[in-house]
């Protein structure tokens, strides 16, 4: 008897968690990607047999993190990110035993510099941007060496712009809309434009990166959470300040807030889809596939984001802001994705950001 109860007792240590399942599907991650995934959450509960999803916002960052956390009913089955998977990521979860993940590209969204609709629309570059919102910016003297970041207003920045306090609200270190705006709109915008600190980057890596990524922290950007609707309201009680989140945002509050031309560019859904609004971004979810047939609905649910309905060119995700993929694309993509064979490594279809 002793013998049968040890028996059992080794049988339930060696199962894996997933043997205790959940019936509701557990979502993390993203909150660019969040009122993409409560809207068709919400249509999946209603149209089919299971629950609707339960889905929390902890920035691109902190989703990676819960779902590399490792595999069973108390981990997440999936994570929302506002940009691509990074290796660093990829060997967490390969640590903590999580296994293969798919990737599941949605779709594109831009990330914009807004102000209350009370106020002037800004028309800024995104050089401007980053000798407003770099840490440590070039030294006007040409000795090819940085300082830290004296600028107080945009008219120091640039005697185009108004002589109005810097005060931007930005998303935390966390979110997936930081890291794509300091690489599209601080490095790529900035640094890149200026040929001795490109340079850097051949020399010292590590230097480059963080004199291009590193924002101001003296009061003029300020972190504002993962809630970007508490941005908007912020907005539109001090017309001086700008914030910066994603375009889906802007779409959803128009008739409060507008977003500042950049680059000679408005953002629109017609100039992200075409490339030529220049801080823009592909969206992403991941799926843990050690979870899939044991979490019931998880397939149904990839299937219905993915849907023509959804995520199509006229699907119900375009009300909300998102900038649906070329058919060309989702024809190729979505397939494997449905088959979980579009597994994250180093032949991602997304290329892979070091840590």
């Amino acid at each position: 008897m002793i013998r049968k109860i040890l028996g059992i007792a080794l049988i339930l240590v060696v199962l894996p968690q997933t043997a205790i399942a959940r019936d509701q599907i557990n979502i993390v991650g993203s909150s660019t990607v969040y009122p993409f995934a409560i809207v068709v959450a919400e249509k999946f509960g209603k149209t089919t047999d299971h629950k609707t999803p339960k889905i929390e916002t902890t920035g691109s960052g902190g989703g990676m993190k819960l779902f590399c956390a490792g595999v069973g009913a108390q981990h997440p089955d999936f994570t929302n990110s506002s940009r691509a998977i990074k290796k660093s990521e990829i060997k967490n979860c390969n640590k903590n035993g999580v296994g293969d993940i798919t990737e599941v590209k949605v779709g594109y969204d831009g990330i914009v510099v807004a102000n209350s609709k009370s106020a002037k629309r800004y028309a800024i570059d995104t050089m401007d941007l980053y000798l407003a919102l770099a840490k440590e910016i070039p030294n006007p003297d040409g000795s090819e060496t940085f300082i830290t970041n004296p600028n107080k207003t945009w008219k120091d920045v640039n005697p185009n712009l108004p002589a109005i306090k810097i005060e931007v609200l930005g998303p935390p270190p966390t979110s997936g809309t930081r890291d794509a705006f300091s690489e599209l709109a601080l490095e790529k915008g900035g640094c890149k434009k200026i040929k001795w600190i490109e340079a850097l980057k051949k020399k010292n890596k590590q230097e480059y990166k963080a004199k291009c990524h590193t924002t101001r922290e003296d009061g003029h950007f300020i972190e504002s959470g993962e809630n970007d609707n508490l941005m908007v309201q912020k907005l539109v009680s001090n017309p001086n300040a700008l914030a910066i989140f994603g375009f889906s945002f802007l779409d959803q509050n128009a008739d409060k807030v507008q977003g500042a031309i950049i680059n000679g560019v408005e953002p629109s859904f017609e100039n992200i889809a075409n490339g030529q609004y220049s801080i823009s971004r592909p969206l992403f979810f991941y799926i843990k596939n050690a979870h899939v047939g044991v979490i019931p609905g998880m397939l149904e649910y990839v299937e219905e984001f993915l849907s023509d309905q959804a995520s199509g060119e006229d699907g119900y995700l375009g009300e909300k802001g998102l900038i649906s993929m070329p058919n060309e694309e989702r024809s190729k993509l979505n397939p494997k994705v449905l088959s979980l064979s579009l597994i994250v490594g180093e032949e991602s279809p997304s290329k892979l950001n070091e840590k």
